[in-house]
């Protein structure tokens, strides 16, 4: 694309970059919420017991966390449309390995597949948004993208649970198949150009291993504490994580610029907050999921029309917070919605057997309110933090903030499922204890938030 391009081709570079790109990042929470409501059905037609039903969720994302900052580098040094091609085809692919699995082992297989692919998109797709509006409609456009996110969240219980109830869980990963598919002819034949902002550096393939390696033991070390081994694969993920910012500091060309988290408050602050953020919100969805369904004995589409006001309002909430956040500083909308998402959380602390619904429902709206207003401001603080040769790596960044947080949040539930459940079937008399693991989980998920505004407000402003 040529630098600067007439203003109907650059108005219609904009409206094709923010479709394609709204599409893709409706894609994979969709399959994530529609999926979470299908894990009993999963359980019982793979048999499975509580622990390898939580791998179902946590293979997707450690591999998505393992490969995107990889990806986001390789995408500002090769391409971001090229790798954003290749990130449908790939999850595509997973899509398709996911409905044919007939195993737990080739399910958590295929969604590490379909964790590669995500992490190719989530690593360009907000980095082409950032490439091509101007600063001064970046917040509406990156508002509209995590609306497309919050409207896959939305959509995937509902439309997940009528799936799986009348059609069986594998037409959920058939479905995203046909979408994803669709994806990929959209952007070959529409989406015009290429950006590549550090095109010519080299790619440092050894820090790349070596951070896929240390942060890959340090999630499955989580993922298998209590016990020793998951202690010793936490200890070596750590020592990796050291060794790999010692060799971050002393290449030309870093696969993760560690200067931009030492040069600048914002960007540092910004993403510490949504490493805190996601890692206290996201295992909500995956324990109220089993938790209404369970204990509750609603069926999939009940238990999805239950969970969908959180994202319902997420969607709503999120563009005009985007905007705001183009007039008022990041922070304090950010932070706002934070403290919200902490008093969200710590009201459903208490849920028990006989909580009323309504009561839940009111609760997930206000996560949803709280969430809307913190994403799209602190996404818009990161990206405008950086230059935009670095887009794709701070895009890939954030994103692995993200999904750490998942995936920690995902942690935080498998070790308290391994404690108070352990690796058995979840029966009737095993409800009792869902419902403490719930109010473990919720407990020091509202502590950890409440510990992120402190953050949240703490990182300065972007206009300074």
């Amino acid at each position: 694309m040529s630098p600067h391009p007439p203003a109907s081709s650059r108005g219609t570079s904009e409206r094709v970059a923010l479709a394609v790109a709204s599409l893709s990042s409706f894609l994979t929470p969709f399959m994530g919420a529609s999926t979470n409501v299908a894990l009993p059905a999963i359980a019982r037609d793979l048999q499975l017991d509580a622990v390898q039903l939580s791998w179902i969720a946590s293979s997707f994302l450690l591999a998505a966390a393992t490969f995107l900052v990889p990806f986001g580098r390789l995408a500002d040094i090769h391409g971001r449309k090229r790798v954003f091609q290749w990130g449908i085809v790939v999850y595509t692919l997973g899509s398709l390995l996911s409905a044919l699995a007939t195993s737990a082992l080739t399910l958590i297989v295929a969604r590490a597949v379909q964790g590669a692919g995500g992490a190719m998109i989530f690593g360009t797709s907000v980095a082409i948004l950032t490439s091509v509006f101007p600063p001064a409609r970046r917040g509406w456009a990156l508002g509209v993208n995590v609306a497309s996110v919050y409207l896959g969240l939305s959509l995937g219980p509902v439309v997940g649970g009528l799936i799986t109830e009348y059609a069986g869980w594998r037409h959920l990963f058939a479905v995203n198949v046909v979408l994803g598919a669709g994806l990929a002819c959209v952007v070959a034949a529409r989406l015009e150009g290429e950006w590549a902002g550090a095109r010519g550096e080299r790619f440092d393939l050894a820090g790349s291993a070596l951070y896929a390696l240390a942060l890959g033991a340090v999630m499955y070390g989580l993922s298998r504490l209590p016990a020793a081994v998951g202690g010793a694969w936490l200890g070596a993920g750590v020592l990796a994580f050291a060794a790999f910012v010692r060799l971050e500091l002393s290449v030309a060309s870093p696969v993760l610029d560690i200067g931009l988290f030492t040069s600048s408050r914002v960007y540092a602050l910004s993403n510490l907050a949504a490493l805190i953020n996601y890692s206290a919100t996201f295992a909500v969805g995956f324990l109220l999921s089993l938790y209404l369904q369970h204990v509750r004995h609603l069926g999939p589409p009940a238990a999805g029309l239950v969970l969908v006001a959180q994202p319902v309002l997420m969607t709503v909430v999120s563009p005009q917070a985007g905007r705001l956040s183009d007039r008022v500083e990041a922070r304090i909308v950010a932070s706002t919605g934070m403290a919200l998402t902490a008093l969200g959380l710590a009201l459903l602390v208490p849920i028990g057997p006989a909580t009323p619904l309504p009561y839940i429902v009111a609760c997930l709206a206000l996560l949803g309110v709280g969430f809307g207003l913190f994403s799209s401001p602190n996404t818009n603080a990161v990206m405008s933090s950086v230059a935009p040769r670095h887009y794709g790596t701070a895009a890939a960044t954030l994103g692995t903030m993200r999904l750490g947080g998942q995936m920690l949040s995902m942690g935080a539930a498998m070790l308290t499922i391994a404690l108070v459940i352990g690796p058995v079937p979840i029966t009737a008399a095993q409800h009792p204890q869902l419902v403490v693991t719930t109010r473990l989980v919720l407990g020091l998920c509202a502590v950890l938030c409440a510990g992120g505004v402190v953050a949240s407000l703490a990182r300065g402003d972007v206009r300074a």
